[in-house]
């Protein structure tokens, strides 16, 4: 049975409802990010520390992403079968070209005399990984977040082609099969909004997770050209400032 002609009209044989199927996109979409995430940060860590080990990570991981996702899911479904899981898993290896650069430009970012004064407050390498370059990495690193969750809430459609685990993408192979052009609409709109609410919230993750980092307020206006701007009557806070301020306490 195909259904209606409306928007939110989903055929029966997807099993699921139209906001089933957001639901399903986004785990699909978001797992392999978060499984790329904790993947990606000791290898990024391990570019860091040694500076030769990152041409070839980054060799390695282009020649991963430049494999077709429909070759990663041939090999995959004799292990995995038809399945979300033969999904996610190339979805998780596509991230980390774009997670692993990330990290290392966030971590190496840093500012050497930050470092050289968590040093000399004590703080061992783990606690200066933890506490000092990871947070002033944050929007760095929440950049190649938004880049990887756009590129991974596109690509799941594509699991369309194996057993209807496609999620939203599975409308576009409806669409065809019972000629709905209405379905392959809801399809792109649908992952077009999804990515954009996503990136939205990425967003204001990264404005919660660094409250150091200047904001524009509203009285603030362009500076109109060839006009000199005065500096700030009072210095900004450094990125260490709100980082190492409880270790004083």
């Amino acid at each position: 049975m195909s259904g209606g002609t409306g928007f939110f009209d989903i055929p029966s044989d997807l099993q699921h409802t139209y906001f089933g199927l957001v639901g399903l996109h986004v785990k699909e979409a978001l797992l392999p990010v978060a499984g790329g995430l904790v993947a990606a940060l000791p290898l990024a860590q391990l570019c860091v520390r040694f500076r030769w080990l990152y041409p070839p990570m980054l060799w390695v991981t282009t020649v991963l992403y430049a494999i077709p996702s429909i070759a990663f899911f041939v090999f995959l479904i004799d292990y995995t079968g038809a399945s979300q899981t033969t999904v996610m898993i190339p979805l998780a290896v596509y991230t980390l070209v774009i997670l692993i650069p990330a990290i290392v430009d966030g971590i190496r970012s840093v500012p050497k005399e930050t470092l050289a004064a968590a040093e000399a407050m004590g703080f061992t390498a783990v606690q200066r990984y933890l506490r000092v370059e990871l947070p002033i990495a944050v929007p760095t690193i929440i950049a190649g977040l938004r880049v990887a969750t756009v590129s991974s809430i596109s690509l799941v459609s594509i699991g369309s082609i194996i057993g209807n685990e496609g999620a939203l993408g599975n409308l576009l192979t409806d669409a065809q099969l019972y000629h709905r052009s209405n379905l392959a609409t809801t399809s792109v709109v649908s992952s077009a909004v999804l990515a954009i609410v996503v990136d939205l919230l990425l967003i204001g993750v990264r404005m919660l997770l660094t409250p150091w980092l200047p904001r524009r307020s509203r009285s603030a206006r362009a500076v109109p050209p060839g006009a000199v701007e005065e500096p700030p009557s009072e210095a900004r806070p450094t990125p260490l400032a709100p980082v190492l301020e409880d270790v004083s306490r």
